[in-house]
């Protein structure tokens, strides 16, 4: 997959790529990742790409020139996603990681200031996208979220597919707890079902504890999951023990 990213600051995401998955990723040509300063596609001598707001206002506002002048010069085809990063986006989610994933290549263009001319966004972007209900100073960390997410899902970069099947929002329930070595830590002991060699038996712990975590913390998220009859009983025996005022989960 080709990333190509707009934006004023190209050297943040220098160490953010340059270890662990994504560094490996594109070490081992699964993932291109080409950054674009915007500055470089000035009409002004000085390089300024940003002017104040027409109407009055605080801050300043990316100019379309620059803006369009860099997304013309990738040669884009009709199916290439253009996001702009923008809180006032859609809120990105595992759904639209997985929906990008199928794509081949996805521009992003991270703003900065207090965004960017309307008409860029009217005229060259497919899709505004928000990591979240908060404001940042800039474009180039959501985008490193969505390079991050996008890339994971892509075969062969993590290396073992059951790795991103059993992860939290993948399904719509949040991820089982792990454990690992040593078997007791301030005087918690690993679960000893995790020790049985029981696959199945361990199946069934996993699943129960994966919906006992997203009953608690995203119940929300128990709308879309696909539960069958026993998911839904386990369910209900939680209802019950959250109604009886009994907080501690099934063991």
């Amino acid at each position: 997959m080709r990333f190509d990213i707009l934006t004023l600051f190209p050297e943040m995401f220098d160490s953010v790529f340059s270890y662990g998955i994504m560094k490996r990723a594109m070490d081992n040509n699964l993932v291109s990742i080409n950054l674009h300063n915007i500055r470089d596609f000035s009409e002004d001598k000085f390089g300024r790409v940003d002017d104040y707001p027409y109407g009055g206002g605080p801050g300043m506002v990316l100019r379309p020139e620059p803006l369009y002048k860099a997304l013309k010069s990738l040669d884009l085809d009709g199916d290439t996603p253009v996001i702009y990063m923008s809180p006032s986006g859609t809120l990105f989610n595992q759904q639209k990681a997985r929906d990008l994933a199928a794509k081949e290549h996805i521009v992003i263009l991270a703003g900065h200031y207090e965004g960017i001319d309307e008409r860029i966004i009217m005229t060259c972007v497919t899709e505004e996208i928000s990591i979240g209900d908060y404001v940042l100073s800039g474009g180039e960390i959501p985008a490193m979220v969505v390079v991050d997410a996008v890339a994971r899902l892509l075969p062969g970069v993590l290396g073992n597919i059951t790795s991103v099947e059993d992860e939290s929002f993948n399904n719509y329930l949040l991820e089982y707890p792990q454990y690992t070595r040593p078997y007791v830590f301030n005087g918690i002991p690993v679960p000893e079902v995790l020790l049985s060699g029981n696959h199945a038996m361990i199946n069934n712990w996993r699943r129960k504890k994966s919906l006992e975590k997203t009953f608690c913390r995203r119940p929300d998220l128990l709308e879309k999951a696909l539960l069958d009859d026993s998911d839904n009983m386990y369910i209900n025996s939680l209802k019950q023990l959250r109604k009886e005022g009994k907080d501690e989960p099934h063991k």
